[in-house]
């Protein structure tokens, strides 16, 4: 018990500290993390809007196969980016494994069908009659179709933070592809696996301390929007 709290007061002198290579650690999984957020959401907000909006055969696979997909085992993420970027694979031309361009693509892949997902959710219970009401008050289909999407804004915020939130946790996808180099690939989660490992339990420390703090901010951020879209729908 004495040795956990020294390690615990180590851990948050290597936080108040401002430690370079705790700053490094975390500004590149903030960094791998956004941008897999960015790219999902525009390739997912869209799709989300298209399934909920159009009418197509496929709708009900499409819809089956974005919530299968919110359950995707990220080690198995991981094994198949690997398969496709190593050397031997079809895209290994591209020289991405082992760098954050690979994270990037692996935290993506995790990302997207939840921000799709939740996305059509939200935008597919908008009240019908405010289409009907645009409709009659002569929009076209794309000031209709931006309408909805307006209203169902506190339920994508939802998908967006949500997405955030599962690729900030992740680690068996991008330890596969991102190797854990030191400076260069390493990121929160996997460097509180390596130095678990290893026994240093100071930098593991803190780097949790800052993971369940970006955690509770993600959840507190997801509770006032949703607080604010049931006062919205209320009004």
């Amino acid at each position: 018990m004495h040795y956990l709290i020294e390690a615990f007061g180590r851990a948050l002198a290597i936080i108040f500290s401002l430690d370079p290579v705790l700053l490094r650690i975390i500004l590149l999984s903030l960094k791998v993390s956004g941008w897999a957020l960015v790219i999902s959401t525009v390739l997912g907000l869209p799709l989300g809007a298209v399934v909920a909006l159009r009418r197509m055969r496929a709708r009900g696979l499409v819809i089956s196969v974005m919530n299968t997909m919110m359950g995707l085992p990220p080690v198995v993420v991981g094994l198949f980016l690997y398969l496709v970027l190593s050397r031997s694979g079809p895209m290994g031309f591209l020289g991405l494994l082992y760098t954050p361009g690979a994270m990037i693509v692996a935290q993506t892949i995790l990302a997207l069908p939840i921000v799709a997902s939740l996305s059509h959710s939200a935008i597919v219970n908008v009240d019908p009659v405010i289409s009907q009401a645009a409709r009659t008050l002569g929009a076209t289909q794309f000031q209709t179709t931006v309408t909805i999407v307006k209203e169902a804004r506190y339920g994508i915020m939802s998908a967006l933070i949500a997405g955030f939130g599962r690729v900030m946790a992740e680690v068996g996808a991008i330890l596969i592809v991102g190797g854990n180099i030191a400076g260069y690939t390493r990121v929160m989660t996997t460097t509180i696996a390596l130095e678990t490992d290893k026994g240093n339990f100071e930098l593991a420390l803190a780097l949790g301390i800052v993971l369940l703090f970006i955690s509770m901010v993600i959840n507190v951020a997801l509770y006032v929007v949703q607080r604010r879209g049931d006062r919205w729908r209320l009004s």
